[in-house]
């Protein structure tokens, strides 16, 4: 190795080399995010014109040979000549990074792009790409290969309208996939069209389908905003009154927010910053948080329901069952936080908390039916809390005088670096015998239950902290419940869900992740949720053995006809000896592991709502819906 350091050593990556040589900084990733990043990056450009006011639809298509085509109604990529670079505006925005309109020249009074480097990257991370713009009363064209032009700005006819179209084809040279999700890319373009009312955003999949089937497309327009966005989230519960909205500029913030109260335990707040999901929340959240529990501790004081001895209702109180879609739009919007998802401007709070302050008192006093409601729901769950915090410090100190404090029949690992311990929670006494036989000792911790834990989604918190299987994994885990959770206290970094792989297994996972999504969502969020994969099939065939986790493994190693294999179907873990389990399901190495993240909190809720909430119909319809999709593969 050479221990010289020298000019030479030192690389320039000019114009998007460096876009190329480090997609990952620009898109994420180069798996299925970073591709499609790609289609969220041209039409975050296409909404921004709808933002300023200046297109009403958009047009996304999915073409057969795997590009992708986006097209606006704007005003079109300037083609003038540009001063500094003296080439067409437009082959500057698609060929420098951080050139575009977003700057503060005055293009875009707001935007939805974090750093004005997103039409370039998709440009420089494509095999092709082809710009076409819609200006004067003409038609222009430019052509690039992997972010290099090869055909210069030309006129190739006329037009009427104005607009821009973006047509490109991901570089398999980049991508480790190529296959856009029509599902995928539904849920991002039916969440703008629900945050920019009146604008049409279609969908289209040219892509080649079954015989008869047609071609798919659908249009997301939705005249209500994000009213309408509330109706949908809410569409499969009961509502306690008519949604509450407000929607008003003030000291050049545009706020937008609608809220309704169901009949459930857990809250829906999404928050927007220029179409921009902040995962992480920040000013404007904090703004209508507090403006929230202000307004009904407020009214529940003024009418005597709380009385003057009686504490407060805490803002967890006040938001159990609350769904609400807080949107705000601003010039230089702060992003912060680890996925810099977090806004950070801190006058936007109190411009939010004002707007809502005052919209909720007015809909309060003149609405006492829909009030009382909401004032008594609050009042059950700080009723709830009350009784979950007894019985939580019952067990604290139970725990105290048994000594350890960790449940008796968690098997713990010897290391003290949470960073390296893993947690299985395995189903079962018997399974979990078999996986402490199976264990590092060192590493691995591992922590039977017995039986299905209760369903959180339909409990309030004093029931779930009555479950006994709750109160052991709370324990195990370290990391405290409610408000006081704390991520940094958890003491296995990996939590590893090992269940059988038939509907019991299946049903016990859900009440699992439903659990930790609802209860302890950093967990997820911060990616320490896991499940186990074992294998569906062990193979022999004389002294050789392998292991197969899906049919079509299974079929690799056997051929058509299996013939001198033995083949065994596990059901359970407890069909494996531990040597066997530790092989297939434990081993670092060669155990295969899901990892449990949150790509879109939206749909995480809708799901969670459907699969694990109080209505029937929806569950029976998502069975119906995916049973269908099983019975058309092509196994």
């Amino acid at each position: 190795m050479s221990t010289n350091y020298t000019g030479e050593q030192i690389e320039v990556l000019r114009g998007l080399e460096a876009v190329r040589k480090r997609p990952g900084m620009y898109i994420g990733n180069t798996a299925e995010r970073g591709l499609h990043q790609l289609v969220y990056e041209a039409v975050d450009n296409a909404v921004d014109e709808a933002m300023a006011g200046h297109a009403r639809t958009i047009q996304v298509v999915l073409l057969a040979d795997g590009s992708c085509s986006v097209e606006d109604d704007g005003r079109g990529i300037p083609i003038d000549m540009h001063a500094e670079e003296r080439v067409p505006a437009v082959e500057v925005v698609m060929t420098i990074l951080h050139a575009g309109a977003k700057f503060g020249k005055g293009g875009y009074k707001v935007s939805g792009g974090l750093h004005g480097v997103g039409i370039s990257v998709v440009n420089a991370l494509s095999e092709w790409m082809i710009t076409e713009v819609k200006r004067d009363g003409f038609l222009w064209q430019m052509k690039f290969e992997r972010g290099i032009t090869v055909q210069k700005l030309k006129k190739i006819g006329k037009a009427t309208g104005t607009g821009t179209r973006q047509w490109f084809k991901p570089d398999p040279e980049v991508f480790e996939v190529s296959e856009f999700h029509w599902d995928i890319l539904q849920k991002r373009l039916r969440e703008l069209a629900f945050l920019n009312r009146g604008l049409a955003i279609t969908l289209r999949d040219e892509r080649p389908v079954r015989s008869g089937e047609p071609v798919r497309e659908r249009t997301y327009e939705f005249d209500g905003g994000i009213v309408s966005f509330v109706e949908w989230l809410n569409g499969k519960k009961d509502a306690l009154h008519p949604i509450i909205s407000t929607h008003a500029e003030r000291d050049g913030v545009d706020v937008e927010v609608a809220m309704q109260y169901t009949d459930t335990y857990a809250d829906q707040i999404f928050s927007y910053a220029n179409n921009i999901a902040t995962i992480e929340g920040g000013m404007h959240l904090q703004g209508f948080r507090q403006a929230v529990t202000n307004a009904v501790n407020g009214y529940a004081r003024k009418r005597g329901m709380l009385k003057e001895s009686d504490n407060s209702l805490s803002t967890d109180d006040i938001v159990e069952g609350l769904t609400a879609v807080v949107s705000v739009k601003l010039q230089d919007p702060q992003f912060e936080g680890q996925t810099k998802t977090k806004l950070g401007n801190a006058r936007v709070r109190s411009i939010v908390a004002g707007l809502v302050s005052e919209r909720l008192d007015f809909f309060l006093e003149e609405n006492p039916k829909y009030a009382r409601a909401i004032v008594d729901k609050c009042m059950q769950a700080q009723r709830a809390r009350d009784a979950a915090k007894k019985a939580r410090d019952l067990s604290r100190r139970k725990n105290a005088l048994e000594g350890s404090g960790l449940p008796g029949k968690l098997v713990d690992c010897k290391n003290g670096n949470a960073a390296e311990c893993e947690l299985f929670l395995v189903e079962g006494d018997s399974a979990g015998g078999t996986a402490k036989g199976g264990r590092d000792p060192n590493n691995q911790a591992i922590l039977p239950l017995r039986g299905k834990i209760i369903n959180v989604e339909k409990a309030r918190l004093d029931k779930v902290l009555a479950n006994e299987e709750i109160r052991t994994m709370i324990t195990a885990l370290g990391t405290g419940f409610g408000d006081e959770f704390n991520v940094e206290k958890l003491r296995y970094h990996k939590i590893i869900i090992m269940t059988d792989a038939d509907v019991d297994g299946s049903h016990i996972r859900t009440l699992l992740l439903t659990f930790f999504y609802r209860q302890m969502k950093p967990l997820v969020v911060e990616g320490h949720v896991f499940i186990a994969q074992p294998p569906l099939y062990g193979i022999r065939k004389g002294k050789r053995q392998w292991w197969a986790f899906t049919e079509a493994e299974l079929k690799a190693v056997i051929g058509e006809d299996g013939k001198d294999f033995t083949i065994q179907q596990y059901k359970g873990l407890g069909e494996m000896d531990a040597e066997q389990l530790a092989e297939t399901t434990m081993e670092v190495g060669h155990r295969r592991l899901k990892q449990i993240t949150v790509e879109d909190a939206v749909e995480a809720e809708q799901i969670f709502t459907d699969l694990m909430g109080d209505k029937v119909e929806p569950r029976k319809q998502y069975i119906f819906d995916y049973a269908k999709s099983v019975k058309n593969l092509d196994l």
